[in-house]
């Protein structure tokens, strides 16, 4: 799949067995550890030794100054969700400080995450599914046995829809945080969308509609390979397919077939794997690094955006602009730069990591916050217009996935199934006295 073969190239490389057994060897090597040199060597035994006056095989730890953080996390266990703890600056000879305060690392603890990190509050790394304040975990939502791909949460629902490479749906009940139904929808789930009542999935070569409220279900033919995006504007309904099209379905009276194709649009040269809606146009993303801009009353094509130069994975309206972010680690804010209301770069925001999906909401004292999910496993969240960092959310696997929902709620769904759930927090009070109960909030 084309859209599966563009994210692996820039992911983690694979690394062997015999790679890992090679780390717990003793020292077998004439040559000095160059880690060690530099104080930063973490393994024990080390294969290469640690003074060039010892013999070999013996092994003489170094004192750690390391902020590396291994690639092997050997062991699972429990995931513990504790809210984010605010660490006091130290003062020496001040009796009431901690004696391990926590540094002021911005790194996740790998071994915390499996539950096996035995350094406590001497550990320079966080202990914490997140870094920032003025927001919380509400829950996690476990069930999926693989990444997440679509999370939905329809207009006067309490439920809690989410869909998965798994081949699953999963509706989960808002005030209790339990898995109510699981419907096996045949095939793997590449996106969610609602629009009042109607939950929207789609699958390989369909999209399957269901009503929330009367459960009338239906199986919507057309696409060409897996359907990567979806949006609902003006009765239409427009899906983004792996063949590169996007089919277009206006919506009728008939109870019998309540979706009428209309003509498919047609320009990407590659899937079309994202799309989104705003003043009166539809904006869509593809694997050929490309943007295109559709007029929605003609269906036309008004403007080609070029300046990615890879896969153009997410994108978001807010207010005049148009916000894409792509594979090759930028966010690009697009503006109308011109009289006949054409779109070019006002400014590139770079990451260090490709960037998969983006989502945006308005904090408890209303600043806009843009979500911003990254390779590298973190969400960013960023105060616009400055891109002041306000916070940083950390899982196992990369999140695919964002959505938001009213009440300062915001969703993470993860690459390993992992559906998180989060809110914004009122001020002045402490986050203490704000954590509600797990999705009260929906």
């Amino acid at each position: 799949m084309d859209i599966e073969t563009a994210r692996s190239s820039v992911g983690w490389p694979q690394k062997s067995a015999s790679h890992y057994n090679q780390l717990w060897t003793a020292p077998t090597s004439g040559k000095v550890c160059t880690y060690w040199l530099q104080g930063r060597c973490n393994r024990n035994p080390c294969r290469f030794l640690h003074d060039v006056s010892l013999p070999r095989n013996v092994y003489h730890r170094a004192a750690k100054q390391s902020t590396h953080i291994p690639e092997d996390c050997p062991g699972k266990g429990s995931e513990s969700s504790s809210m984010n703890s605010v660490s006091s600056t130290s003062r020496e000879g001040d009796p009431s400080i901690d004696k391990y305060p926590r540094k002021p690392q911005q790194k996740l603890c790998h071994y915390w995450i499996y539950g096996n990190c035995v350094k406590g509050d001497a550990c320079p790394f966080l202990h914490s599914w997140f870094h920032g304040v003025d927001f919380a975990m509400l829950a996690k939502l476990e069930g999926h046995k693989k990444g997440i791909s679509g999370i939905a949460l329809p207009s006067g629902s309490t439920k809690l829809y989410s869909g998965s490479k798994d081949g699953t749906a999963r509706i989960w009940d808002c005030h209790t945080g339990q898995c109510d139904q699981v419907i096996n929808l045949g095939g793997e789930v590449g996106c969610f969308t609602c629009e009042r009542p109607w939950v929207f999935v789609g699958l390989p070569n369909t999209v399957k509609a269901w009503n929330s409220q009367n459960g009338a279900s239906y199986d919507i033919s057309g696409p060409v390979g897996q359907v990567h995006a979806l949006e609902v504007a003006n009765n239409m309904l427009f899906a983004g397919a792996q063949d590169g099209a996007i089919l277009v379905w206006k919506g009728r009276s008939s109870e019998a077939d309540p979706f009428q194709m209309a003509a498919p649009l047609r320009g990407h040269t590659r899937g079309v794997v994202s799309l989104t809606i705003g003043r009166d146009r539809l904006y869509s993303g593809s694997i050929d690094r490309t943007i295109r801009v559709w007029d929605l009353h003609t269906l036309e094509c008004v403007q080609e955006l070029v300046g990615h130069t890879d896969v153009v994975m997410s994108l978001l309206c807010w207010d005049q602009f148009l916000i894409s972010c792509s594979l090759d680690q930028t966010v690009k804010v697009w503006g109308i730069a011109t009289e006949g209301g054409s779109l070019q770069v006002a400014y590139t925001h770079h990451e260090d990591h490709g960037i998969l999906a983006l989502s945006g909401m308005n904090d408890a004292s209303g600043k806009p916050i843009l979500l911003c999910a990254c390779l590298d496993n973190t969400v960013r969240l960023y105060e616009l217009p400055s891109f002041t960092e306000r916070g940083k959310i950390f899982s196992r696997q990369e999140v695919r996935t964002l959505q938001t929902a009213p009440g300062g709620l915001f969703f993470t769904g993860d690459a390993a199934g992992m559906l998180t759930v989060w809110k914004w927090l009122d001020s002045p009070k402490s986050q203490k006295e704000q954590v509600p109960h797990p999705m009260d909030s929906c």
